[in-house]
């Protein structure tokens, strides 16, 4: 007799999905500083303005896609976009924006294709501007924002770094070199730019209510599919528990039994299942040895955002295919 093969559908809820969403796009509003108010964290340094202050004014803001406010200097205020300027938003008459990755810059002062650095090297694009000393470029390499490659006859650029710290070079042709962080500067004097942002996944978790295979001896979990929407650079995967009873204990395990790893490889590529980021509407293979003689099982389903978290996945329902 041919195993009974049954596949059971289970919504995971919109709501807890929605309030997700709200959260990261709520994290990259602007709103006040988020530089770091610790000294002498919030300083840059050129041998002409003197001390550039990113936090004192309290509009600085570092984001997945651009910087916007303003810093503090000895000549004025150094303006990273054109929309949130002392003067307000000016885009109308002078677009420009600082983009945290590849411009360019759009007419409102955003950065649409800003990915957090993550396709150039962590890098800085664009131009601040300065009413008395003009144009400020935050990389050699400005092809993206309507300029040229430098970069040949002279390599700069201001990055930020796991930690959130600035660093590296900005030029300006009337005051030469800005230096973002004194170890890149070699100052015996300690300064830099730190904030709190931080290119790296938001991670959310859902369980499952517990799954009755209404099999004493325990049922074999084949495969999951899931159905739904997978933004660029975003990712899903499952773990899955099993007991003999109702009410658990549930140990959440993906390959090779272990605690930390997760199911997302197709089943072709293996039949015992593998990590990876599982692709939407394809059968996830998992290995049968992990669920075999249990009557009752849940599954952990994992969604990461993209490193600047403005995309997030989409889970409409999740299909269990397993026999008995």
């Amino acid at each position: 007799m041919k195993p009974l093969k049954l596949a059971f559908w289970v919504v995971i809820a919109l709501l807890a999905l929605g309030t997700a969403v709200i959260v990261l796009l709520a994290g990259n509003a602007r709103a006040a500083t988020n530089v770091t108010s610790t000294l002498p964290n919030y300083f840059a340094w050129n041998d002409v303005i003197g001390w550039l202050d990113f936090y004192t004014n309290d509009t600085v803001v570092v984001g997945g896609q651009e910087l916007s406010g303003y810093a503090s200097t000895s000549i004025g205020p150094i303006s990273l976009d054109c929309a949130t300027t002392p003067s307000g938003n000016i885009c109308g008459s002078s677009n420009y924006g600082v983009c945290n990755g590849p411009g360019p810059h759009s007419t409102d002062g955003t950065c649409p294709y800003g990915d957090g650095g993550f396709s150039t090297g962590n890098e800085l694009t664009g131009y601040a501007w300065n009413d008395t000393f003009g144009w400020i470029s935050m990389n050699c390499d400005q092809r993206s924002h309507g300029g040229t490659d430098q970069c040949g006859t002279s390599d700069y650029a201001v990055s930020i770094d796991a930690n959130g710290d600035l660093s590296g070079w900005a030029w300006n042709d009337a005051a030469g070199w800005i230096s973002f962080n004194s170890i890149t500067s070699g100052s015996p004097t300690a300064y830099k730019v730190t904030s709190l942002w931080r290119s790296t996944s938001s991670v959310g978790l859902v369980e499952s209510a517990t799954i009755d295979t209404r099999t004493t001896a325990g049922g074999t979990l084949n495969s999951i599919i899931w159905n739904g929407s997978l933004p660029n650079n975003t990712c899903v995967d499952f773990q899955i528990a099993t007991s003999s009873n109702s009410s658990g204990p549930w140990n959440y395990r993906g390959p090779g039994g272990l605690a930390d790893a997760y199911f997302g490889a197709s089943c072709a590529a293996g039949f015992t299942g593998g990590t990876g980021c599982a692709p939407v509407n394809t059968p996830i293979c998992i290995d049968p040895n992990l669920v075999a003689n249990s009557r009752y099982l849940r599954y952990r389903v994992r969604m990461k955002t993209n490193q600047i978290q403005t995309e997030t996945p989409q889970i409409e329902d999740v299909i269990l295919n397993w026999s008995r």
